[in-house]
Parts: C-alpha cells; structure tokens; sequence
C-alpha cells in the first residue's frame, strides 16, 4: 500500500486549485474505464497510481484472475479510477486517457507489467520512456504531447482523485471501494478480493 503525500507537495500548487473544484460532490465523474456488466450484482472500484508498486502487483498477480472469475462472469462490474500522487503517474495517466477506449486497459496493463523499466530504472527518462509505450499503443509523438498538456485530460484524471479523496477518504493506492465497503489496506491476493465480494453481495 502507498500512502500519499500531501496533495500540494504531489502535484504541485499550479493543480491544487483545479483539484479542489474538479467535480462536485453530487457529481461523481465518469471512471476512467469500465470492465463488466451493466447488470452485474455488484460495482467494485478501485483507485489506482500508475507509478505505485503495490498498483502493479495488483494488476499483475490478481486482476487477471478477478477479471475471469468475477468480471466475465457477471458477478462484479470494475470501475478503475485515477490517484495519481506525483507528476509522473498524472502524465501517464493523461496518456492512457488519450487513447481510445479498446486500448485502454491494455495499454495500463502494460505499464504496471514494465513499471520497473520505465518510471524506476536508474537512469531512465520516465516521459520518454512513456512516450515509447504510447507509440507501441498507436499514439503519435503530437498525439502523446497533446495528451500531457490538455487541460480537459488532466481535469478527468483530477476529478477522479477529487472524488476519491472527497468522498471515500482515499489517502493511498490501491484503495477499493466493494458496494458501500472502502478497503484501504492496498493490495490482495484473489481470496481475499473474492472474499470482499461475497460479502457484499456479488
């Protein structure tokens, strides 16, 4: 589990004003992507920081599993939501969003397998590495460079993390919420996610 730093020290004063008002209470913003049912018995969400380790476990380790056990059999629809806690997992989250909609889960999917690669090894030019990745997902080098400065992107990942932490108390990553229970102890094996969501009703 990552817990996070104050919101100013993260992403800086120029995004705290934007994050305050990004989305009113009453507003939930549309996730960032879907996975499930319409109809399946119970909506699990999970918010998530493209730079936190214990983000790429999950991703990694678990969600396949919860994806063919729970999700393609309609006992849970997955909603995933941004938390970015620094600058770097606001940019590739940015990038993600700028993709169409088949391409992202994949293309997430693959930054949490590589994560180690391109936001951590010594060395290594995060945004430049992202910018390879965006290319292999089909997005040009102005394409990429759009995403990461668009104010309408940013304000969709920032009304995710307003959400979050306004109305579920998320302070760290991965934080689900399973119907009306927050769990706030990071990440967990498929038993205890299947656990989670018997109990509450899926």
């Amino acid at each position: 589990m990552t817990t996070l730093l104050p919101r100013r020290l993260l992403l800086g004063a120029s995004l705290a004003f934007p994050l305050a008002r990004a989305v009113a209470a009453d507003a939930p913003p549309e996730p960032a992507s879907v996975m499930g049912k319409p109809d399946a018995k119970l909506v699990v969400k999970e918010w998530f920081s493209l730079t936190c380790t214990h983000c790429a476990s999950f991703a990694v380790h678990t969600l396949p599993e919860v994806k063919a056990k729970l999700i393609d059999t309609g006992r849970i629809r997955y909603e995933f939501y941004d938390f970015p806690f620094d600058q770097v997992a606001l940019m590739a989250a940015e990038v993600a969003r700028a993709l169409p909609a088949e391409r992202y889960e994949p293309f997430i999917m693959a930054l949490f397998a590589n994560q180690q690669r391109w936001a951590f090894a010594e060395g290594v030019n995060p945004q430049a590495e992202l910018q390879k990745m965006a290319l292999l997902a089909g997005l040009s080098p102005a394409g990429f460079q759009k995403a990461i400065t668009d104010p309408a992107i940013q304000a969709k990942v920032l009304a995710d993390y307003n959400y979050g932490a306004n109305t579920y108390q998320v302070d760290s990553t991965p934080t689900f919420v399973f119907g009306k229970e927050v769990y706030r102890q990071g990440d967990m094996p498929y038993a205890e996610f299947e656990k989670r969501v018997a109990a509450n009703g899926g």
